[in-house]
């Protein structure tokens, strides 16, 4: 029934199921534990440390016969990456709906969850995991891109050219990091602990060379070196070395799996395998995780002493070294409130599409419509450089930012090039980091106006929304991004096959969806949602 679910996604137009919303979300799950998508396939996890699509090999084979039988009225729910039912709904209903890490707050810290995990009751799914809608390192790639871009704007009078970029962490998300610095103008050194990690980002092309010490380094401060120098070491080790050696950088940052330190963040003395395999009631290993933390951000804090730009990557790093013995941690800015927070504001985020029939023509057609409905410099020019810099990882797939009256505007569009024939079915949704969509008090919505860092009403509104306006698969999940208890966030996705259904379906999801972005930031007080209210919020 399931056969080997690590090969990927099923492609062409033969159904495996009772309908393209079923199969959509069959194929985008599989699709997250593509071994060219998944950080560790087998493992089921997808990205962030320990992020997985879903619970055990028994669960996930339960998900795929369970989404097989659904039927066009019917819904599947899904607990913590457990398939619990079937049940009779209706066909503008989603086909799943899908809940991670809900935990009752007074028990929603790191050792309590834990219990529950080990005890089979829960997983942690990060955000587009669980959320079965992750897209590989392209997935973070945009923000990541426009975050450097804000950062040149705000220190560098607007590029990176002759700057040099320090940071740590080539996993699923980190990954993105050299390239969107180079496209900026800049030039990075990242240091990684996992030599098999890194040499698999020097195959797919993210970064240029691998090497350890001496050598990144001498390759990195040769202006005519490579853009991206991947530096195989342990980042609390190299880190304050390179500190202790006067080698100076512009932009400091880090993008470790800090947010879930005992299970993600490798300690200096430990190599990764041994890191993953350590328990993490052990007093040694736990003193490592947590003093190589300490000294981790002591040497982000000296940089900030040069002059560096130094910021959180929204790894929750700050936290942990502070209640750790390091309560300066405290001083670093986070990157959403520093550089962000006025693209969401006007209710622009990451929206992304999936070709699920797997043909790259399909992406190609579709990024053409995407630009003739978005017609702009700036679109335009990202999905030109996306096409010739960013590798395809499992199924076909692009991401661009677009904002209320954009985003309709173009499901509606590729609905249509779909019932036309041009193209396969689509699975149209986005990332969990949009302006309504996530709570996150130490990176999203880290210092807003008003004070509602922590009100996590927002992604709850915004999964029952989306799940009242029909989308095919809605996700709402804890901890993604941050770790558990720190965090609540929501996802959606909307499956384009041409059909009457699907229109209805689009229309309606994707206005309010980034309507509620708007009002969220207006509610906050900011000026830019502000404006965007004043001029109508009232579909075209």
């Amino acid at each position: 029934m399931l056969g080997s679910p690590f090969r990927g996604a099923p492609r062409g137009l033969e159904l495996r199921t009772k309908g393209w919303e079923q199969e959509g979300a069959l194929r985008c799950l599989l699709n997250n534990l593509d071994p060219e998508v998944a950080e560790d396939a087998e493992a089921l996890v997808v990205y962030g440390g320990r992020g997985r699509a879903a619970r055990s090999q028994e669960a996930l084979a339960e998900i795929v016969a369970a989404l097989e039988a659904v039927g066009p009225e019917e819904t599947l729910l899904v607990q913590s990456g457990k398939a619990v039912a079937v049940l009779p709904t209706h066909a503008d209903a989603p086909r799943v709906l899908i809940s991670t890490a809900m935990i009752v707050p007074a028990w929603s810290d790191e050792e309590s969850f834990r219990r529950l995990e080990d005890a089979g009751l829960t997983m942690y799914g990060q955000m587009t995991a669980a959320g079965w809608f992750y897209i590989g390192t392209q997935g973070i790639l945009g923000f990541t891109y426009e975050t450097f871009r804000a950062i040149a704007a705000a220190h560098f009078d607007g590029s990176l050219a002759g700057k040099r970029v320090l940071t740590a962490g080539l996993g699923g998300m980190g990954a993105a990091q050299g390239f969107a610095v180079t496209r900026n103008g800049g030039r990075a050194l990242i240091v990684e602990v996992d030599q098999g990690r890194a040499e698999r980002r020097l195959r797919d092309g993210w970064v240029d060379l691998v090497a350890e010490y001496e050598h990144a380094l001498t390759a990195h401060l040769d202006p005519k070196g490579p853009g991206v120098v991947a530096l195989v070491g342990n980042a609390a080790d190299a880190v304050p070395r390179l500190l202790a050696d006067g080698i100076e950088f512009d932009v400091v940052t880090d993008q470790t799996a800090a947010h879930d330190p005992l299970r993600g963040y490798v300690p200096r003395g430990f190599t990764a395998e041994e890191a993953g395999q350590a328990d993490p009631e052990d007093v040694r290993f736990r003193d490592a995780v947590f003093g190589s933390l300490a000294a981790h951000v002591e040497a982000l804090l000296g940089y900030r002493a040069r002059d560096a730009v130094v910021f959180e990557y929204g790894n929750g790093i700050r936290a942990q070294a502070a209640a750790h013995g390091v309560p300066r941690a405290a001083e670093i800015p986070g990157f959403v409130a520093a550089y962000v927070r006025t693209i969401l504001a006007r209710g622009v985020g990451p929206f992304r599409w999936v070709c699920l029939t797997g043909d790259p023509e399909d992406l190609r057609k579709s990024e053409e419509v995407v630009m003739e409905v978005v017609d702009t410099d700036s679109l335009r020019g990202w999905i030109e450089l996306a096409r010739e810099r960013v590798p395809i990882q499992g199924l076909p797939a692009r991401i661009c930012w677009l904002g209320l009256g954009e985003r309709d505007r173009v499901a509606l569009a590729l609905n249509e090039l779909v019932r036309s024939g041009a193209c396969g079915p689509l699975a149209l949704g986005r990332d969990h980091m949009d302006p309504a969509s996530v709570a996150s008090p130490s990176r999203e919505t880290e210092g807003m106006l008003d004070g509602s860092d922590a009100i996590a009403d927002w992604p709850v509104l915004s999964a029952l929304l989306n799940a009242a306006q029909g989308a095919s698969w809605v996700a709402i999940g804890n901890g993604g991004g941050v770790g558990v208890g720190r965090s609540i966030h929501s996802g959606m996705v909307v499956v384009a096959d041409g059909s009457e259904l699907a229109e209805r379906k689009l229309r309606r999801v994707f206005w309010t969806d980034p309507a509620l972005g708007v009002l969220r930031y207006a509610d906050a007080g900011y000026e830019e949602a502000l404006d965007v209210l004043a001029q109508g919020l009232e579909p075209a």
